[in-house]
């Protein structure tokens, strides 16, 4: 069963949500929630779902870049984006760190503002502490599009929306970014919109 995703707009989205209990992380709901999420993520296709973007303001998300989901991005595309697969797994309660002070920009797309895109500057280097479907710690040390993943799924549990950090000038629809500017390097892109670079 695919669970339905809320889109820009709904309250839901702008909520800080809820951290969960050991007991709560290991309940039964839960349980099928983290199911159903990574059903519906896989299914969109998605590389990361929080829960508040089907509707339930809790510290939760799930998190999976597959292989296939690269297959149009060249060689040089990839080393650039820092992007190899993740595995499937889930963070719940989490807290995230910039480590160091290296950013970088690329295109972001998001679930919940489906049809559109935007010029994302995010940290390169992250530390994530939190909880696993288990109720057990976990650290995660990610760079490159990892990093980009989870500070975008975290951002979810805050209330925050990438257009919150977006490059306002470089909103554009997905169809639009695909067909025009998606072989183009980040630079021409920014000279070509006129954004300062």
């Amino acid at each position: 069963m695919k669970l339905k995703i809320v889109q820009a707009g709904d309250p839901v989205l702008r909520q800080q949500s809820q951290s969960l209990s050991a007991d709560e992380i290991k309940s039964a709901s839960i349980r099928q929630l983290i199911d159903l999420m990574r059903e519906t993520m896989r299914d969109t296709p998605g590389v990361g779902l929080a829960a508040p973007q089907v509707g339930t303001p809790i510290q939760l998300a799930v998190i999976e870049d597959r292989l296939e989901y690269m297959k149009d991005l060249s060689a040089e595309q990839l080393r650039e984006r820092q992007r190899s697969p993740v595995d499937f797994h889930v963070i719940i309660n989490p807290t995230i760190s910039i480590l160091g002070e290296t950013s970088a920009e690329f295109f972001e797309g998001c679930l919940s503002i489906a049809g559109f895109a935007a010029l994302v500057r995010r940290g390169v280097n992250v530390r994530v502490d939190c909880l696993n479907e288990q109720a057990e710690p976990v650290t995660i040390e990610a760079q490159g599009w990892y990093a980009r993943i989870l500070q975008h799924e975290i951002d979810h549990l805050t209330g925050t929306l990438y257009v919150d950090r977006m490059e306002t000038r470089s909103f554009m629809t997905a169809e639009n970014l695909n067909r025009v500017w998606k072989s183009r390097t980040i630079r021409q892109v920014r000279s070509a919109l006129g954004i300062d670079v």
